[in-house]
């Protein structure tokens, strides 16, 4: 970017008008280009809540959604988000913003409430001293995560009962999704992730994760963008060398090398093909016999879909080899 030439003692009054009339200009410019960038940055990020919710049903007509708020960038574009799509959903539903006051030390009690009486949405602050809890159970040095998530989350679905919510909307998005993904298999044996819908263990609550399409740096954007009172977590936020950051960091890394690369991860959990894991309770290995038959999804079109990768950028290869391909060269027949 050019930069202006700098205001001198003795530069005349028409070249300081046109001097200033240049930076003015400049700024109105940077001006309408900040603001037509995060235009389209609220449209997608509204595109995709919208998508969300539609391809999982997760809000229904007549639904009441508990909004839970910590003060976060995510649960503030959460509730701004929903609260701009409920204006003009062609359902109808209710949404009540619940925060939980863990009396941490040095939290701002102010901010939450002002903030969402001044946007006009019906909430509750819930007053339980879990950090002491915490404190006292879990060692100094250990982690803290385990403990408070799970006092918070009874906490959090005994005031949907008393509320009568019949949706608990979390501000998960698609970075937690992946990063939960890789600690369940790097530190859990597990492949299983985030879902963006779910049943409570008891049977009670729907829980719902209407950002789960949306990328955290999106998310980080338009929080600064719309000045969202961000308050800071001093208990878990706090720690360092989390699992969770190890896997945040991983992914950043990748995001950063290979472009695409996190994008094709996301969209494999929608894309499961049972025959080629190795779960068998989701598919019988056992019984399965040849038929004499294609089959449609098997070795044969798995390898004609599959690439080597490029060592450099980690995507699949241009050439693809096929099994026809290679009968034509005239490789012979075992024995």
């Amino acid at each position: 970017m050019t930069q202006a030439a700098p205001v001198t003692p003795d530069m005349s009054a028409e070249l300081l008008a046109e001097h200033l009339s240049r930076d003015a200009s400049q700024d109105e410019a940077r001006a309408k280009r900040h603001a037509f960038e995060m235009n389209k940055l609220s449209k997608r990020l509204h595109r995709e809540v919208g998508q969300a919710i539609t391809d999982f049903n997760m809000i229904e007509d007549g639904d009441k959604v508990m909004v839970c708020m910590s003060g976060g960038k995510d649960s503030y574009g959460m509730l701004d988000i929903l609260m701009n799509l409920q204006k003009r959903a062609p359902i109808k539903f209710e949404i009540v913003a619940v925060n939980l006051d863990q009396k941490q030390p040095g939290f701002p009690e102010h901010v939450l409430p002002e903030y969402l009486t001044k946007v006009g949405v019906p909430f509750r602050i819930e007053e339980q001293d879990t950090y002491s809890v915490v404190k006292k159970v879990i060692p100094e040095g250990k982690t803290t995560c385990s403990l408070c998530s799970r006092l918070r989350r009874g906490i959090l679905y005994r005031v949907a009962t008393e509320l009568g919510c019949t949706k608990i909307a979390l501000g998960h998005h698609r970075d937690d999704i992946l990063q939960t993904l890789f600690m369940n298999m790097f530190f859990g044996s597990t492949m299983k992730g985030m879902p963006p819908k779910l049943v409570t263990d008891n049977g009670e609550h729907v829980v719902i994760r209407p950002m789960a399409y949306c990328r955290e740096k999106d998310l980080a954007t338009y929080a600064e963008w719309r000045a969202f009172p961000i308050i800071p977590c001093n208990l878990c936020g706090s720690q360092e060398g989390l699992q969770r950051q190890q896997m945040r960091e991983m992914i950043n890394e990748w995001d950063r090398k290979f472009p695409g690369r996190v994008d094709n991860m996301f969209t494999a959990l929608s894309n499961i093909v049972p025959s080629h894991m190795m779960d068998r309770k989701l598919y019988p290995f056992e019984t399965i016999k040849a038929t004499g038959l294609p089959m449609k999804g098997g070795d044969i079109a798995f390898d004609e879909d599959e690439g080597c990768g490029d060592s450099n950028t980690g995507l699949p290869a241009e050439t693809k080899v096929s099994l026809s391909a290679i009968g034509a060269i005239g490789i012979r027949k075992a024995g």
